[in-house]
């Protein structure tokens, strides 16, 4: 039996790893479309942009997880009807627990790993994220000045540079400052230098010209400098976000849940994050089995199993769409954490008593009248 098992595990394996690389890799391209413009526009590095987007996988990965197997084992099963071969391991007193069990095998094992993914992965991978995240968005030289280009910010200031020699020191730089209402300042110079201060950033200009128009006396005046600095006051275009609930491991959840210093709202919340984690591995084994035992207990029918799959699928996108409609109830009122434990678990009580209380042979027999 091991060896059938074996057999079993390994198609699913396969199949599994076809599809939730299918679904991840297509999920990837929909998110990183988000940080195309950063590329194009504001010169983000590609190597920064892989790391950006690659960081969102591990939340993806513990969503689709589920959904990829349930789709593997579907495939994997049926085939095997398909086949006949599912047909001769019945006839051969063969249960249908023996036979679901690389099935339950695989959920198990993807059970364990999601237990790390969603209380490690995802929280180092969230806390990175909202790390780079700020310090792209606030990044002076990377993502604001770009050479031949013009950049206006935000406090009415427009910067031209020619040529960056590295990352801080410039070569054939344009200020134009709108700050005051009828005033504006343009200045050119030849050479600068990037300076960070605790108020913002500033450039030391070499070897320039400042002109001053004023709009109201109607007055030029111009200087010429050889060394001068711009002040941009504080550019910063995002502030960091505060913690997010899944950069918090499950212990801290489950703490910060019982803290009393904090809003009633925001323990509701942590606490129904926690609880998530806890429940959301086990659906790995429930889709497993939603997957496998519609299959298994069925009769037979030569024309397909195309009732028993639409039924199975059914069952699973609603177990999947209540268990998201009570994790949002949950954050609200306490007592749907118990609603969420019972989406789960009744569900996969009521999948293993049907598979546990199939018959051997069980697929129905024709009657000589049955043939026509």
């Amino acid at each position: 039996m091991k060896k059938l098992d074996v057999y079993i595990a390994k198609q699913i394996c396969v199949g599994f790893l076809l599809v939730v690389l299918s679904l991840m890799s297509m999920l990837w391209l929909t998110q990183s479309l988000k940080f195309v413009e950063m590329v194009t526009d504001k010169g983000l590095p590609i190597y920064l942009f892989i790391e950006m987007t690659s960081l969102l996988m591990p939340r993806i990965f513990a969503i689709l997880s589920p959904i990829a197997l349930f789709v593997a084992v579907m495939f994997v099963y049926n085939r095997l009807i398909t086949d006949s071969e599912l047909i001769v391991m019945k006839a051969s007193g063969i249960s249908s627990v023996v036979i679901a069990r690389a099935a339950i095998f695989v959920g198990i094992v993807l059970s364990l790993f999601n237990v790390y993914v969603l209380n490690y992965g995802i929280p180092l991978a969230e806390s990175r994220f909202r790390d780079l995240e700020f310090e792209v968005k606030n990044s002076f030289t990377k993502m604001m000045l770009r050479e031949g280009s013009f950049t206006v910010f935000k406090n009415n200031m427009t910067v031209f540079i020619d040529e960056f020699i590295d990352e801080n020191t410039i070569r054939g730089i344009l200020v134009s400052d709108s700050k005051k209402t009828f005033e504006k300042v343009i200045t050119v110079a030849e050479a600068g230098k990037i300076e960070y201060t605790d108020v913002g950033p500033k450039i030391l200009l070499k070897n320039g010209t400042r002109q001053v128009v004023d709009k109201k006396n109607l007055r030029f005046t111009a200087m010429r400098f050889d060394d001068y600095v711009v002040d941009f006051g504080d550019l910063s275009v995002a502030r960091k976000k505060k913690e997010k609930v899944r950069e918090k491991g499950i212990k801290e959840l489950f703490r910060e849940a019982k803290n009393p210093n904090i809003d009633i709202k925001e323990r509701l919340s942590y606490r129904a994050e926690g609880h998530k984690r806890i429940i959301s591995p086990f659906f790995n084994v429930l889709f497993a089995l939603f997957a496998c035992v519609g299959l298994l207990v069925a009769n037979f029918n030569r024309r397909g199993q195309g009732k028993v799959i639409t039924f199975s699928i059914l069952m699973m996108i609603t177990v999947q769409a209540l268990d998201m409609c009570f994790y949002n109830m949950a954050r609200k009122s306490e007592w749907v954490l118990y609603l969420m434990y019972l989406n789960c678990f009744l569900p996969l009580g009521i999948v293993s008593f049907v598979l546990v209380k199939t018959p051997r042979f069980g697929f129905k027999r024709l009657k000589s009248g049955d043939v026509k």
